[in-house]
């Protein structure tokens, strides 16, 4: 296997201390990677440090990105400029999680978030703007009343975008079913009330799903799914939705595990994925050296495996697990004492 280039882009505030623990780890597993690393958010230098950093993941086979406040420019090229479509939130519970559920054991689904459009593409402003439009409500059965003070935000769903990522759960749910998971996948939005483009979301993953006969398929109303997340999370495996439903209800997943310090991801498009926390920076905490890397860390994993180091992606994973298992080195949201560096070290003594 010939060197692979990863891209560090350690974000803002707490965050990049997340990364440097994963980066520590890896360097600990000594893979055949050469890390290009660039500033944390404070030392970003918007234009010339962008452009270094557009030109770096072009030349890279992946990235490895702590969050951002906005200090960090570069995860809108990482998104929409590499066209990662798919983005991948795992939801597994594991023995040690601090999770408030009676019985958490056995949760592990995937969320696939479409990443490109929905509500995301920001495409806002005054009221008034659309009376050229003379749009007419279903709901109303009138017209709408743009003389009132306002602001309006168009959510967009488009066929390409929403096959795409239909194809990606599916293909997904498959994967997951050859190593012994369910093969099932659900379909959420609110297709009841938002009929034209939620509607379209529902009907194109339904589409998709009859070219896949050996993966079982459902599909629920947003917020009853919302419901099952909390009441009957072990019955989920694949789990498929917009872009806005897909953000909120994976911080909802990742309180049912333990926390969003538990909770990674990874954005995936036909040639390129990067990886990421789904927590924030974390300004709160900024320099205590307690924030919990354990969501970069399984991120870092999950892009170990995308750039095809299996078995260093699983010694990362039983890693982690051996950590929460004993757990005498957690951190404090996980009813620990050990700050991040103990946690680190922790985890490398158990490679």
């Amino acid at each position: 296997m010939a060197t692979k280039k990863v891209v560090v882009l350690p974000g803002d505030d707490e965050a990049p201390q997340t990364v440097f623990a994963a980066l520590e780890v890896m360097r600990a597993l000594k893979l055949d990677i050469e890390f290009i690393e660039f500033p944390v958010g404070e030392k970003w230098v918007r234009g010339e440090t962008d452009k270094a950093a557009r030109a770096a993941i072009d030349s890279s086979d992946s990235t490895l990105f702590g969050s951002t406040s906005g200090k960090t420019t570069a995860i809108n090229y990482l998104r929409w400029g590499r066209q990662t479509y798919a983005n991948v939130r795992p939801c597994r519970y594991l023995k040690g999680f601090r999770s408030p559920l009676a019985h958490p054991d056995g949760i592990d689904y995937v969320i696939v978030r479409e990443n490109l459009e929905d509500l995301y593409l920001g495409l806002e402003g005054p009221l008034e703007a659309l009376a050229p439009l003379h749009l007419h409500s279903r709901i109303l059965r009138a017209d709408l009343n743009t003389s009132e003070r306002g602001k309006f935000a168009i959510k967009v769903i488009t066929e390409r975008k929403t096959r795409q990522v239909a194809r990606f759960a599916f293909e997904l749910a498959r994967k997951r079913k050859a190593q012994g998971r369910p093969g099932k996948v659900t379909c959420t939005s609110k297709y009841n009330m938002l009929r034209e483009s939620d509607g379209l979301f529902r009907q194109l993953v339904e589409e998709t799903a009859a070219d896949y006969p050996d993966i079982a398929y459902e599909q629920f109303i947003v917020d009853d799914f919302a419901r099952r997340v909390v009441q009957s999370p072990h019955a989920l495996d694949v789990v498929v939705m917009p872009n806005l439903y897909g953000d909120i209800l994976s911080d909802a997943a990742a309180g049912t595990i333990g926390g969003l310090g538990l909770a990674p991801s990874g954005c995936y498009g036909d040639d390129y994925a990067y990886f990421e926390s789904v927590h924030g920076t974390a300004p709160d905490i900024l320099g205590k050296g307690v924030i919990n890397p354990t969501a970069t860390m399984l991120s870092a994993a999950m892009m170990l495996e995308y750039l095809g180091f299996n078995e260093a992606s699983r010694r990362f994973d039983q890693a982690l697990r051996a950590v929460y298992a004993e757990g005498s080195a957690l951190t404090v949201d996980q009813g620990g004492r050990a700050g991040t560096a103990e946690f680190t070290r922790a985890v490398i003594a158990r490679l």
